[in-house]
């Protein structure tokens, strides 16, 4: 990856981590392939316009480097790939108050990022909470998206009832995880690198985590457990250094005790062409009535102009766990609406 470029780019007060390659890349000096140590301000990048360019937002425990076998395939086949790491996630800086964050937030983020690369439109790709914060674009910003891909994620709005975590056994991570302070104690028993490995370890599963009353969500691996076999030490090694920089104090805040925040939007609708990349093996379709919704037409009242496809061996992570189907699926999308 050493053609991806880093940069710092501020954006609503805050510098924000961006990598990107491909055709209309900015053409900024004395920026390292490896180390962000430039910022640059809207009349220092070249403007570009139309859907040639493809933004992609990474979810948890992400960062941008998740989006590493798709940046590559969708620059090669001549498009300007951007990837972020979110407010509060990686080398981008920490809001000042970080638990009062939601996902109104990175909606703005994204919309001012794209102006000040003096961007008019993209195709958005967005990964597990970046999914939400890509059909919520889509919904405020319609004029700015000329696609979206969704990997694993359905349309869903913030609020009360996004996840029904009342449907779900008690020691249901996400319940656990919003639950203050509780996560950051588990957390804390452990380095940084152990706590990704772990959720790493624990989201390739079939079944959404689930400890019992003595247990933390931690407990649930055995640190005998392997790596999958499609994620290696030095995959694992790059996202630690990154969280190791983050922490998780915003990552907790967003998504997790952010996600029943209502978000002030009624009716939405995501009008942009749109393809779900689902894996048959994401756990995530274990949550109540979640396959069922994934699956139904009632999807289609969100969003109208879907595509729906199951990778059968496909998993929570299924972009990095079955990279060349999934880039297959983007890049034809990408073709199919291209203008």
């Amino acid at each position: 990856m050493d053609l991806i470029k880093h940069t710092l780019v501020e954006v609503r007060g805050l510098k924000l981590h961006v990598a990107e390659i491909g055709t209309g890349i900015s053409q900024i000096p004395n920026v390292s392939s490896h180390i962000v140590t430039y910022f640059f301000m809207a009349d220092h990048v070249h403007l570009s316009t139309g859907p040639q360019v493809v933004l992609f937002l990474h979810g948890f425990p992400e960062i941008w480097y998740t989006w590493r076998y798709q940046m590559n395939a969708v620059a090669a086949a001549g498009y300007r790939a951007i990837a972020i790491d979110f407010r509060g996630y990686g080398l981008s800086e920490q809001p000042a108050e970080p638990e009062k964050g939601n996902f109104m937030d990175l909606v703005d983020d994204v919309v001012a990022l794209l102006d000040t690369l003096g961007i008019n439109k993209v195709f958005l790709i967005g990964k597990d909470f970046g999914s939400i914060t890509a059909y919520l674009v889509a919904v405020v910003h319609p004029e700015r998206v000329s696609g979206l891909v969704s990997l694993g994620i359905p349309f869903l709005l913030p609020g009360p009832n996004c996840i029904r975590n009342d449907l779900m056994p008690s020691g249901f991570y996400i319940t656990r995880w919003q639950e203050p302070g509780r996560a950051e104690a588990d957390f804390g028993r452990l380095d940084v690198k152990t706590v990704v490995r772990n959720i790493y370890i624990l989201f390739s599963g079939t079944e959404p985590p689930t400890a019992r009353d003595d247990q933390e969500i931690m407990d649930l691996v055995d640190p005998s457990t392997p790596l999958p076999p499609w994620f290696s030490e030095e995959d694992l090694a790059a996202y630690a250094s990154l969280y190791e920089k983050s922490g998780f104090r915003f990552a907790l805040q967003v998504p997790y005790r952010s996600l029943g925040i209502d978000c002030g939007i009624t009716d939405p609708k995501v009008t942009a062409p749109t393809l779900m990349i689902n894996g048959q093996k994401d756990y995530l379709l274990k949550f109540a009535g979640m396959e069922d919704y994934t699956k139904s037409e009632q999807l289609k009242h969100f969003v109208p102009d879907l595509d729906n496809v199951f990778l059968d061996e496909g998993n929570h992570f299924v972009h990095e766990n079955l990279p060349k189907q999934v880039n297959e699926l983007i890049i034809n999308f990408l073709s199919k609406h291209c203008d």
